[in-house]
């Protein structure tokens, strides 16, 4: 008998065991979501991309961060200081922080010397970094990256002990510290990243990682899993404890119904939909706005065509070069419609007449689109019918015997949004039916979800691109720099007839005479007038400001970390998975607390 109470016993208490384990995984914090555009690679130090740097500003920190008022706090550096001029900058590092392997083994203390290893990766011009213009801010950055010196021990950058970095730049940077926000600026083992050569990054084991999270499962177009660093100097603020990312190609229109199965935490609601789940008691309390960022968004015009002969890429670079062609274009895009598709109660509320978004950066109270180059583009209207019919009959007779109309226009789109894809058929239909079927042919074609950045857009590939921009610093250079010889974009210094006694663009000396500005004022206002120039030369259609649409989430976005640019808005840090989403009422009362918090904690920071 004493044998079966015994076994008894034992029985009891492995269930009892069991029950204890299972509820210890139930208190797990886990946020889930489904996406369709999948990541190419982990390396933080090559990619610009942002699905790509999103996932790794949770995986590595930067020597700062910000608070969830936008006010910069430390993260590996835990303080700095700069001189006079703003040209050389320490910072002090955390002696307490680990880089660790996939398995959350330590590998390393971090040193100064990772933020050493780091930048000489991005400026090593081999490496192919689509971040390295940023870089450049670093006294003789250029110049290697360049070639022209090939010693790197004379870059501005140093490890003055094992836990000082020291910075010296080309110029006055009193934004320097803002641009810290940016993966370019991370750190990186440098003999992990010998050992990995090429394949650092690629998958989650050629990878270290000091921040929050550590990847637990990185299986492309399958599934990706973050879980959290239990030797991350900040734990306490690490609230979620694993996030997993779901793959489905068809994330965009399946999430919606997945997060009200409960099976997804977090799903956009498009605009198609949109008034299904406000007229729904239950689901229009699960739906709210998303906040307003700083992501600018434009129609970019291509003057370097790259794309197949049968959309005619030689009469496009015709058409594209005659201004007047580009005005009819500027002018007959009409924003509001064009907004409806993912803002149908207040489109007007998302546009913006500029590339620099309102409330960016100011001058003495004076916010920077206002500003006498901009203010007559901030305050007027781009769409207008008239001048559109206008421009487009001088186009047709200074390029009669030239160009063949109706002119082919290539407009791709990335398949893997839904309301991307309406917008083109809207614009397409909207500036053909004003400016006539008999002068333009808007071709719209469907790219690909993922790689449409590299596959598409930088290949040049379209004629005219929805396209967006998202800030690195805190300077109006960081929205005017992606247009400049050296930029990304759609390479408005190839346009005929800018050229100037100097060899180069007009845009291009604007830019540069800005950029040697050190006076605030005096350099706003060269940024304004380059800027400017390059809207009325219609190099570039405005369009409107990012975080626009609504969304299911159960997320605060209020807990977040938050910052107008770098990769901060991308962490998870600081937040926690709600009991229930967040409704647009709850949303709005959130947000107007916020920002009036938020004014306070911004005025403290300077006194």
């Amino acid at each position: 008998m004493k044998k079966y109470w015994f076994l008894l016993v034992c029985l009891i208490a492995l269930l009892c065991t069991a029950c204890s384990n299972d509820s210890s995984d139930e208190k797990k914090s886990e946020y889930l979501v489904v996406y369709s555009g999948e990541i190419k690679t982990l390396n933080y130090l090559k990619t610009s991309e942002t699905n790509e740097f999103a996932v790794a500003a949770n995986l590595v920190d930067g020597l700062i961060e910000y608070d969830k008022y936008g006010v910069v706090q430390p993260g590996l550096a835990k303080e700095w200081t700069s001189n006079e001029d703003a040209t050389v900058w320490t910072f002090k590092l955390r002696d307490d922080v680990k880089w660790v392997t996939h398995d959350g083994k330590e590998y390393a203390d971090l040193v100064a010397q990772d933020f050493v290893d780091g930048l000489n990766y991005v400026l090593d011009a081999k490496n192919e970094s689509s971040t390295v213009w940023s870089a450049t801010v670093v006294k003789n950055g250029e110049a290697f990256y360049n070639g022209d010196m090939t010693d790197f021990s004379k870059v501005g950058i140093k490890a003055t002990d094992k836990h000082t970095v020291e910075y010296t730049l080309e110029a006055p940077t009193p934004y320097f510290l803002s641009m810290l926000n940016y993966v370019c600026f991370f750190p990186v083992n440098g003999e992990f990243l010998v050992e990995k050569g090429e394949k650092f990054g690629t998958t989650r084991e050629d990878f270290l990682y000091n921040g929050a999270y550590i990847l637990d499962k990185f299986e492309p177009q399958n599934e990706r899993v973050l879980v959290k660093n239990d030797t991350y100097w900040d734990q306490e603020n690490v609230l979620i404890d694993r996030i997993r990312y779901k793959y489905n190609k068809e994330a965009a229109t399946v999430a919606p119904e997945l997060f009200l199965r409960g099976e997804v935490d977090s799903a956009s609601i498009p605009t198609s939909i949109i008034d299904e789940w406000f007229n729904d008691d239950k689901k229009k309390s699960q739906v709210r706005q998303t906040q307003n960022n700083f992501y600018t968004y434009f129609y970019a015009l291509n003057f370097d065509p790259q794309f197949d002969a049968e959309y005619e890429p030689e009469n496009w670079k015709i058409a594209v070069n005659n201004k007047d062609f580009r005005k009819s274009l500027y002018h007959a895009l009409d924003r509001v419609s064009a907004m409806l598709t993912v803002e149908p109660y207040n489109p007007q509320d998302m546009l913006s007449n500029t590339v620099t978004p309102r409330n960016f950066v100011d001058v003495a109270g004076v916010d920077y689109t206002l500003l006498a180059p901009l203010e007559p583009i901030t305050s007027s209207d781009s769409f207008n019918k008239d001048l559109a019919l206008e421009f487009k009959e001088k186009a047709k007779a200074t390029l009669e015997g030239k160009a063949t109309f109706p002119v082919k226009v290539l407009m791709p789109y990335n398949s893997g949004s839904p309301d991307w894809a309406n917008r083109t058929q809207v614009i397409e239909q909207q500036i053909e039916k004003l400016l006539g079927a008999d002068y333009v042919d808007i071709i719209v074609e469907a790219g690909p979800s993922t790689g449409f950045l590299s596959e598409v857009r930088r290949p040049g590939k379209f004629a005219l691109l929805e396209a967006n921009w998202g800030p690195d610093y805190a300077d109006p250079s960081t929205y005017t720099e992606p247009f400049s010889v050296d930029g990304t974009y759609n390479k408005p210094e190839l346009a005929e007839g800018y050229k100037e006694a100097n060899g180069k663009t007009t845009y291009q000396n604007l830019i540069d005479e800005a950029k040697a500005t050190i006076d605030t004022a005096e350099r706003y206002d060269l940024f304004a007038r380059a800027e400017s120039f390059l809207i009325e030369e219609a190099f570039v259609i405005p369009y409107a400001v990012g975080g626009s649409g609504y969304v299911a989430s159960k997320l605060n976005p209020f807990e977040a970390q938050y910052s107008p640019f770098g990769v901060t808005s991308e962490k998870f840090k600081g937040q926690q998975v709600l009991d229930k989403p967040m409704s647009n009422d709850e949303f709005k009362e959130a947000l107007a607390k916020w920002e009036q918090e938020r004014a306070e904690a911004l005025v403290n920071a300077t006194k």
